[in-house]
């Protein structure tokens, strides 16, 4: 049997297709970005969220550098479909991450997508919203090797207390 390494091999290609066009795909991540600066919480699935977190990122570090520079209002103007959110980003959004550099952004799984396709999903936002916050999904750790050893140990040990317990009690008595 011949192993095949074509699908590992990238050949320049540098970002996801979304199984889109190169102009389908960037007007996708512009609807996406778009709607996350105006809602500042957005649910999409995993891969479509993984790859437009980059590029929000980026949208927060040019509102960093102000309003009055012009490549900076060249990106907001191509990236935000809708024009009344460029006040948005540079008046309200920027100022919030002004002494941070980085990480403007949180992705967090969440169950998947019940009908259709079962698509893994996630909820991406900007940090520091007036949004009440995400809970975290909490994983069910007994259920792994590790931590089912520990839980036998500690029952062990507990025996081993208990019977040592009764046992010094028992000696301890008067014999008459």
């Amino acid at each position: 049997m011949r192993l095949s390494v074509a699908s590992a091999v990238s050949h320049g290609r540098v970002f996801r297709r979304l199984g889109f066009g190169p102009e389908s795909r960037i007007h996708l991540l512009r609807n996406l970005l778009t709607g996350l600066v105006r809602h500042e919480r957005i649910e999409a699935t995993w891969a479509r969220v993984d790859e437009m977190r980059g590029y929000a990122e980026k949208l927060i570090d040019y509102g960093k550098m102000g309003d009055t520079n012009e490549r900076a209002m060249r990106m907001a103007d191509f990236w935000l479909t809708e024009k009344d959110l460029i006040p948005k980003l540079f008046k309200v959004l920027a100022p919030r991450y002004q002494g941070q550099n980085g990480g403007y952004t949180r992705m967090v799984q969440i169950p998947n997508r019940n009908r259709r396709d079962r698509a893994k999903m996630a909820v991406i936002e900007y940090k520091g919203n007036c949004l009440p916050p995400l809970p975290l999904p909490r994983r069910d750790s007994n259920l792994t090797l590790l931590n089912q050893l520990l839980q036998g140990l500690r029952q062990d040990l507990q025996k081993n207390q208990e019977a040592s317990v009764h046992s010094s009690h028992i000696d301890q008595t008067p014999r008459i």
